[in-house]
């Protein structure tokens, strides 16, 4: 898939999540073969500018791979102006969002419920656009509700307004999440531009994912829940499409190691404090592919420290290697 100057390696794209595709996250994502790695969504409210939360969202500098930055909000200058400014911190691709279902953002009028207003929706193409000289990208859904699915004039109106990629979630706002994700307003989208496409919505899977491709013709796949506590999926799902060949399921070791990691990397980037309780979500995920996870995700929820987290991995690692060799015996 090509997006403006940059060639990307693969057909599998990190979903933007609020409060999960974080920087650790994300670098993650992109050692397990994804070719794009799309930020949590960074609010242009100038309010919110200098949060603790945004500021930890807007460091792009120091990012290993392409840096794509998800931005969100409700007017054309805004928009444009929050573009300049991630640009400036670093971001080499710009995603809009358009496609959030939460409450909180739609009450505001932002994310999916701009797709009822397709004037605004050009506006804030045309202005986002113009501010920078890097690629724009956008995520939409399908529409509004059922009734309401206008996908495919949104996809027409950013290629005019010169959106180099769409990723559209095959639900509207009204299903959230809710339901199996459809395929053919996807389908129907591809059909009626000449941008790049990319599916999103249920992928969790090389097969699932080869079968939306084959289906909607798309350029390349979104993964986002399905990846939570299993980066080995984008390795998966890279290695099907690439090599038409499925991978041996990660080892016990192998997901404790990544763990660790991957928890390293949380407490360094957000501070002991609060490293310990973003990672708790984290870790709590991979517990699901672990046996005995369920104690161990528990006893990680109650965890305050972050020599306490480490400890209570290790001390799974060696109860789990101890329980294995007495089986081999």
């Amino acid at each position: 898939m090509q997006i403006g100057p940059y060639q990307l390696k693969g057909q599998v794209i990190l979903a933007p999540m609020a409060g999960v595709s974080d920087r650790p996250f994300r670098e993650l994502a992109s050692r397990f073969g994804a070719s794009l790695a799309v930020s949590e969504m960074v609010s242009v409210n100038p309010q919110l500018k200098n949060t603790r939360k945004s500021m930890l969202r807007q460091r792009h500098t120091s990012e290993a791979g392409l840096r794509s930055v998800q931005i969100v909000g409700t007017e054309p200058e805004e928009m444009a102006t929050g573009a300049r400014y991630n640009v400036a911190q670093g971001a080499q691709i710009i995603d809009i969002n358009m496609g959030c279902p939460a409450k909180k953002v739609c009450r505001q009028a932002a994310g999916s419920a701009l797709l009822r207003d397709e004037k605004k929706v050009a506006d804030i193409l045309s202005s986002v656009v113009k501010a920078v000289d890097v690629p724009v990208m956008l995520k939409i859904r399908t529409g509004w509700s059922i009734e309401e699915r206008n996908a495919v004039t949104i996809a027409r109106i950013a290629e005019s307004e010169g959106i180099k990629m769409l990723a559209v979630h095959g639900r509207t706002r009204a299903c959230a999440f809710r339901g199996e994700a459809e395929y053919e307003t996807i389908a129907r989208v591809k059909q009626s531009v000449n941008i790049p496409i990319v599916a999103n919505g249920d992928i969790d899977g090389p097969a699932k994912a080869r079968s939306v491709l084959d289906f909607t013709k798309a350029d390349g796949v979104m993964i986002g829940r399905a990846a939570q506590g299993n980066p080995w999926l984008i390795r998966d799902i890279h290695h099907f499409l690439q090599r038409g060949k499925v991978l041996t399921a990660p080892s016990v070791i192998q997901i404790t190691d990544v763990m660790r990691e991957h928890m390293q990397d949380i407490h360094s980037f957000y501070g002991e404090y609060a490293g310990v309780r973003i990672a708790r979500k984290h870790l709590g995920w991979y517990c699901k592919y672990l046996p005995g996870g369920q104690k161990l995700k528990s006893l990680f929820n109650c965890s305050n420290v972050v020599s306490e987290q480490m400890n209570l991995l290790t001390q799974y690692v060696k109860d789990y290697n101890e329980k294995s060799m007495g089986l081999a015996a």
